[in-house]
């Protein structure tokens, strides 16, 4: 219809004719009742740190990592920062090259927010039309792009969703810092409600998701020894700076860790190891590379590692997973056999968890967490301190 429509308008141009159209295309439609079917009327704005579609944009991704106080905080920022984005470059870019070229995380996130959008229109009509928006921190589509998209499209009421399920400031923190940063010098969207999602760690059908995947691995193991293999919870790690100023980050990976082994009723050892370390100041441990090893001179041969605060396949799962551990790692230390649970993706028990914790928040009369409101115990960051200040403001007007 739009080729049609275009070559019609191309002829009509050429020729100085004008058409009256025996049809009329959606787009063009007049009647405002059929405006308003097409329309979106809630946005659901999906937010995540992305990663680089291309080879070519690593080195802006790393960039804006090294360069993010809410992610990483390194002595003469503006200056160090860069210069370990330019050297680490090449580094980055050979090991997304080994995964395909690229970050598929954009790709699923996408097919996560279509299918959550079709479900909540179908459930929930008296929001529908509802719209996805992707806002990644470090990546394309970049946030302050897509709240120019979210402008013009006239929405009513804008869901600031967070695809991290557990909370730090280092994460859906600096991502709605990002926001806050956006609209510091800019006058507000009108007539637009806005609220929040920040975290949510241990919801029931999430807990589920993750509990299937790990079923889906463990019988790939002989019946024999299949109770015996050690499922290793790994998550990224946190600086024990982080950790000490009050993050809760640290204590919601590990409540989403019991929920999943109470769901699975604990058939297996397991344990919450950690991975992505990034320079030289103590972080969360034991590494998840550290445990292999040690668990390996304990005698043990089996494993199972589950990325349990990754929504989407990602470098750190297709590489520093399945590459670094399950692959390299695994042949030194002579492991019987490892396989890596697949993150929640588009698996239909999790597309039904986004969706309920979207209807659940728009059947809520409450728009913001208390928790996210109240700042770490030893918070230093005004950043921090503004930017909650305007969200109670903005998400109760």
């Amino acid at each position: 219809m739009t080729n049609n429509l275009s070559t019609l308008l191309q002829f009509g141009k050429q020729y100085g004719k004008s058409f009256v159209l025996p049809w009329r295309p959606m787009s063009l439609a007049t009647n405002p009742k059929e405006m308003n079917k097409f329309k979106p009327k809630t946005g659901i704005l999906m937010l995540n740190m992305g990663g680089p579609t291309t080879i070519e944009q690593v080195h802006d991704y790393l960039l804006r990592i090294m360069t993010d106080r809410d992610m990483i905080q390194l002595p003469v920022q503006s200056q160090l920062g860069p210069w370990i984005a330019k050297r680490r470059t090449p580094e980055v870019q050979k090991k997304y090259a080994e995964i395909g070229g690229g970050s598929p995380i954009l790709k699923w996130t996408n097919i996560q927010g279509s299918l959550m959008c079709k479900q909540l229109d179908n459930i929930s009509p008296e929001t529908a039309p509802h719209k996805y928006y992707v806002a990644f921190r470090y990546a394309d589509p970049i946030t302050e792009n897509t709240l120019q998209e979210l402008e013009q499209d006239g929405l009513e009421h804008t869901i600031i969703f967070s695809q991290y399920p557990q909370y730090s400031c280092a994460t859906t923190g600096s991502s709605l810092n990002a926001i806050y940063k956006y609209y510091k010098k800019r006058q507000l969207p009108l007539n637009m409600k806005w609220s929040i999602i920040d975290r949510w760690a241990t919801h029931p059908l999430f807990i589920k998701t993750i509990a299937e995947r790990i079923k889906e691995e463990l019988v790939q193991f002989p019946m024999e020894i299949r109770h015996d293999v050690i499922i290793l919870f790994s998550a990224h790690s946190l600086p024990l700076k982080a950790v000490n100023r009050g993050d809760s980050y640290p204590s919601e990976i590990g409540a989403t860790v019991a929920l999943v082994m109470q769901e699975l009723n604990y058939c297996n050892p397991y344990n919450l190891v950690w991975q992505s370390k990034v320079g030289p100041l103590p972080w969360l441990a034991p590494f998840t590379d550290d445990a292999l090893r040690a668990y390996v001179k304990q005698g043990k041969k089996n494993f199972i590692l589950v990325p349990v605060a990754f929504v989407n396949e990602h470098i750190e799962t297709l590489h520093e997973m399945d590459i670094e551990y399950c692959t390299d790692l695994a042949k030194e230390l002579g492991i019987e056999k490892i396989r890596r649970a697949s993150a929640p993706n588009d698996h239909p028990m999790f597309i039904d968890a986004l969706t309920d914790i979207v209807l659940s928040h728009l059947k809520s009369k409450r728009s913001i967490n208390p928790k996210f409101l109240t700042r770490c115990p030893h918070c230093v960051n005004k950043t921090c301190l503004s930017s909650k200040n305007w969200y109670a403001k903005t998400c109760t007007s």
